[in-house]
């Protein structure tokens, strides 16, 4: 038989193994915290911008779907699309989707602030043109950065990214009114005023989901978020809407499924999953890449026009993406 001091550790050896949990524990809690505050890596911020070129399109995709589908419809359809893509992914994967009770309040209020605002962009897009809501859809991330400064006390906003914000947004917008004069503000009219209400929600939108991602995970909250959004969206379809059938054709609903399956399927997917490991700040402030997109986009397939100051808003959106992210990668 072995000797007793041989059959239990000693107390050292139990210190020493706390020690090295607490420093592993300590460690974890430390990256964390450094990918929340530091810039992006490279990869993550390719991604970012792909994502944020892809997204850029969407208001040219509402617009097509609009030809037939009303904006609550519209809603409805490409959420609907979205809600299978994402539950194929995750039975692929084996996510699990059904979230602890606890949950179900924050996705509730996520859900509701995600309606309220896909229903508004919705309506706007279908009053402004393709090149307006490119550029307007694009300043969601000044107003994410004002709700996580007061929201998330790790995403503080410092003057250095205020100012890149600032330009880029400027850029943007140069993109569309440069060269139109003083008169140019009058083009965004009333939908204008609807898009940049859209545009405020989803920067809140976008704060309020960090928590959540964190702890429920970027799947699950995608996945809830649309489900929740279905039944308002097909009700006010029903009841306020009509669907233009004698419109049916490719391209109504090839914009319909750019919608479900780029945008709101592998679009949200990624976008959550990058605002969950880094400052959704940063990650949101790559959104001045979508109204370059957005423009182009307009212009090949809405037959738009654009005005030659397209050159000065890219000069203006890379310096302030610059500031933005500081210049930092992991």
């Amino acid at each position: 038989m072995p000797p007793l001091s041989a059959a239990r550790p000693s107390w050292s050896m139990v210190a020493g193994s706390l020690c090295l949990e607490c420093k592993d524990s300590a460690r974890n809690l430390t990256d964390r915290k450094a990918n929340l505050s530091a810039g992006l890596p490279l990869q993550a911020v390719l991604i970012s911008i792909a994502i944020h070129a892809l997204w850029g399109g969407n208001p040219v995709a509402v617009k097509l779907g609009l030809a037939v589908f009303p904006p609550m419809w519209s809603a409805f359809i490409r959420f609907a699309i979205a809600t299978v893509c994402v539950a194929v992914w995750a039975g692929y994967r084996g996510i699990p989707l059904w979230p602890k009770r606890v949950y179900w309040p924050v996705l509730l209020l996520v859900s509701t602030v995600f309606t309220i605002q896909i229903g508004i962009m919705n309506i706007g897009f279908s009053l402004a043109s393709g090149t307006v809501s490119a550029v307007l859809q694009s300043t969601n991330p000044l107003f994410v950065a004002l709700f996580a400064h007061f929201l998330l006390a790790q995403d503080r906003l410092d003057g250095r990214r205020a100012a890149g914000l600032l330009i880029a947004f400027v850029g943007a917008v140069a993109v569309l009114l440069g060269g139109t004069g003083t008169d140019g503000l009058g083009v965004i009219g009333a939908g204008g005023f609807v898009v940049l209400t859209g545009s405020m929600l989803l920067g809140l939108r976008l704060v309020l989901m960090v928590k959540p991602l964190r702890t429920i995970g970027e799947i699950p909250v995608v996945f809830w978020m649309m489900v929740f959004s279905l039944l308002p969206f097909g009700t006010c379809g029903v009841l306020f809407e009509s669907v233009r059938w004698e419109n049916l054709g490719w391209i109504p609903v090839g914009g319909l499924l750019y919608q479900g399956m780029v945008i709101a399927g592998l679009g949200f997917m990624v976008f959550s999953y990058l605002m969950k490991r880094y400052s959704p700040s940063v990650v949101a402030s790559f959104n001045f890449v979508s109204p370059i997109s957005g423009v182009l986009l307009s212009v090949w397939m809405l037959g738009e026009s654009v005005t030659a100051s397209i050159m000065i808003g890219v000069a203006l959106v890379g310096a302030g993406l610059y500031l933005a992210t500081g210049g930092r990668r992991e």
